[in-house]
């Protein structure tokens, strides 16, 4: 068999370790064409990965990514046709699906070559056989038969290529904790030689900063790459392994737009596996949120930028120290986006300004490949963010919803994954050799605390002794409310193993809600007459009755957070994604509208009982709604937190970042520090004349996992 044969429309010397395509010629590296000319050999065949490699490199030992690697260089050469010509099985091998054909004469160039061909297939008058008339019909007839039968057969494939996928198998054969630890692990990715898993490791007293650590997966040694903790966001490897990228947040020291600042940082991964490494700063943000920085083949680095409620995805030059956009949207958002190294290929979601979710298909360049709309399936809420992640599976990525996992097909369409899970799972990533993959699991345990407003005035040390524990379980509970004028608390929790609306009299809880598996519950207030509850869930909301009767209200935009309801004007006020972007609004329940209060960044919001809004920014700063512009509360400056606030009888109560309690009159403006608070608290919830709801962090367990799938 000659060494010079055509793919499609490539003409392939192998001689001259080169492919030719309409003129142009480019050198290919030999091994990567010993392992095209191995799969032209078996076109149209599965070729394991083990046939290639004892194939191309005999008498060399090297791991499948060298194997990969070549499979890029092929599938870059070829062009925006590789993904059809070059096929990945998962777990098998690779197949070259396209016509091959062989040369009869060794030597021959392009020119000589595509001469021969366009002689032999291309018959002259003179050598075309005479045919009667009766014969004419008859073939006729038969290309018109054989031309319906074609046409049947890409009708009938053509259809079954735009039913569903069926559920994929995954059958698992071991599910490993890999960092089984009492702190919390996340972010767990393999480096690109599949030797170490480096996730982020968090202080069990510190849960906002971490450390960065590998783990070899052969010899089980646990290695600490960063040299001090700091609150690292996820990270990822350069093409060749020998970098990490990621990105610290932290309090800006002079806040102007924001209250925390980013900065984009690289850490040699091979210096820090011999001892800890500080990490190399390439540029910061104090006016602009940065999140996912991932390495591109190219060097550069690819990040997501939001600016005010607002992202778009650019791509960094270490070299040239500045950034160019690949991607934004003039309406809608960016939701997510992951980045495949092997195919040099961006998945990205989208919310657009309809309120839809799409998947794109770019080229690390920004160039569009594909745009499709996502086809939710029941099983996934319409309203759930998607988070994609590649997989070696041909054009399909992967996605989870808590205890369930889909594939999410270039195409946008969404299929179930047939895999026992019997607890919450996230970010699930694939080794290179496709038969493992990473998880994160875990739960984050809550309660709902209870204390008495004297006992914290009286800066009482041991407020454990004076606090009630409101039904008590291991899972997470939160939101809790007094009833109005009532006895009951109502709250969310997961102890019936799903995340449902429950109420309690202090002596036994009972279920409301039946939402279905993997659904989101946030906030919730209770109706004026305490008989009846509005919640956001997975991002609508519903009103529950406590006979459980339930009634979703209908509006055209999914909620993000529902700060006050009020029952009797049957008026909420939220935070909307309102074509694809989040805005602070007022709802009327009655007839659907809605009216944007402002373009602030708002993290809270309430009024008061006589109508005085009162929100707080992300800067930590209160502010007061006024006639002709709002006015910032002077006496709060910082007073602000994450632990939220609320109004009873026109007096804000909120906690600091030094964990006090205090309160503020809006008719007198009488600031009060009330006194401390614990701090393992997360938030404040609600309060009535004696006593005060908070949500009270037990633990938050997380952990890399890792699942060993079957042969």
């Amino acid at each position: 068999m000659t060494e010079q044969y055509w793919v499609g429309d490539f003409f392939v010397d192998v001689t001259r370790n080169q492919i030719t395509k309409k003129a142009q010629s480019q050198k290919i590296p030999p091994k990567a064409l010993a392992v095209l000319t191995c799969l032209a050999k078996n076109a149209n065949k599965v070729v394991s990965h083990d046939d290639l490699l004892s194939e191309v490199w005999s008498e060399t030992i090297v791991t499948p990514n060298t194997l990969q690697r070549s499979i890029a260089q092929l599938r870059k050469a070829l062009g925006e046709d590789s993904q059809f010509y070059i096929k990945t099985h998962a777990k098998q091998g690779y197949s070259l699906e396209v016509e091959v054909r062989w040369q009869d004469k060794p030597g021959e160039t392009i020119e000589t070559a595509t001469t021969v061909e366009t002689n032999t297939t291309i018959a002259t008058d003179e050598t075309t056989p005479k045919i009667a008339p009766s014969e004419r019909v008859s073939k006729k007839a038969l290309s018109l038969i054989t031309a319906l039968i074609a046409m049947i057969i890409l009708v009938f494939f053509g259809f079954n290529a735009l039913t569903p996928a069926n559920s994929l198998k995954l059958d698992i054969a071991e599910f490993n904790s890999l960092t089984a630890t009492d702190h919390k692990e996340y972010s767990g990715i393999y480096s690109p030689d599949g030797q170490y898993v480096v996730f982020q490791r968090y202080s069990d007293k510190v849960c906002r900063n971490n450390n960065i650590w590998a783990k070899n997966i052969k010899t089980q040694q646990e290695i600490q790459l960063t040299k001090s903790m700091g609150a690292y966001g996820s990270h990822s490897f350069s093409k060749d392994g020998n970098s990490l990228v990621f990105i610290e947040s932290d309090n800006c020291d002079k806040p102007i737009t924001q209250k925390r600042c980013y900065k984009l940082m690289t850490l040699d991964f091979h210096q820090a596996l011999t001892e800890p490494q500080s990490p190399t700063v390439l540029v910061e943000c104090k006016n602009s949120r940065i999140a996912r920085a991932k390495w591109l083949n190219n060097n550069n680095i690819a990040l997501l930028q939001g600016f005010s409620n607002r992202w778009k995805l650019t791509s960094f030059s270490i070299e040239e120290n500045n950034s160019t956009v690949i991607y934004e949207l003039e309406e809608g958002n960016v939701i997510d986006y992951d980045y495949s190294t092997e195919d040099d290929l961006i998945a990205l979601t989208r919310i657009h300004s309809d309120g839809q979710q799409y998947i794109d298909i770019l080229k690390s360049d920004g160039q569009k490949l594909s745009s499709n709309k996502i086809e939710f399936p029941k099983e996934v809420p319409a309203n759930r963010f998607i988070y994609p992640n590649f997989t070696p599976y041909t054009n399909q990525l992967i996605f989870s919803t808590g205890r369930q996992l889909f594939t999410l097909s270039y195409e946008g369409k969404v299929a179930n994954i047939s895999l026992p899970l019997h607890e919450p799972i996230s970010s699930p990533i694939f080794h290179i050799n496709g038969k493992r993959m990473l998880v994160i699991k875990g739960h984050y345990d809550s309660d709902i605390a209870l204390i008495p407003l004297e006992k914290i005035a009286h800066n009482d040390h041991d407020l454990s002794q004076n606090t009630t524990i409101i039904e008590r379980s291991t899972k997470g509970e939160d939101h809790a409310k007094f009833q109005p004028n009532g006895k009951l608390i109502a709250y969310t929790s997961n102890r019936s193993g799903r995340n449902q609306l429950w109420i309690t009299d202090g002596k036994s809880p009972k279920q409301l809600s039946h939402f279905p598996i993997d659904s989101f519950l946030y906030e919730l207030n209770w109706a004026a007459d305490g008989k009846s509850i509005l919640i956001n869930a997975n991002q609508k909301l519903t009103q529950i009755y406590l006979n459980s009767r339930t009634a979703t209200i209908d509006f055209a935009h999914p909620i993000q957070k529902l700060f006050q309801w009020n029952s009797e004007s049957n008026t909420a006020l939220v935070i909307a994604r309102i074509k694809g972007i989040l805005k602070f609004a007022e709802l009327d329940l009655n007839n659907g509208t809605h009216r944007v209060i402002n373009d602030k960044k708002v993290h809270w919001a309430v009024k008061s009982e006589d109508g005085q809004l009162i929100y707080l920014d992300n800067m930590d700063q209160f502010w007061q709604s006024g006639p002709v512009e709002d006015q910032r509360i002077a006496s709060l400056i910082d007073q602000g937190s994450d632990n939220g606030f609320i109004i009873k009888n026109n007096t804000i109560y909120g906690i600091n970042e030094k964990f006090q309690l205090w309160s503020y009159t809006l008719n007198d403006e009488a600031f009060n520090i009330i006194g401390n608070v614990p701090q393992r608290l997360d938030y404040i919830t609600d309060i009535n004349q004696t006593e005060i709801l908070f949500t009270l962090r037990i633990a938050a367990k997380k952990e890399v996992a890792e699942i060993i799938l079957a042969d």
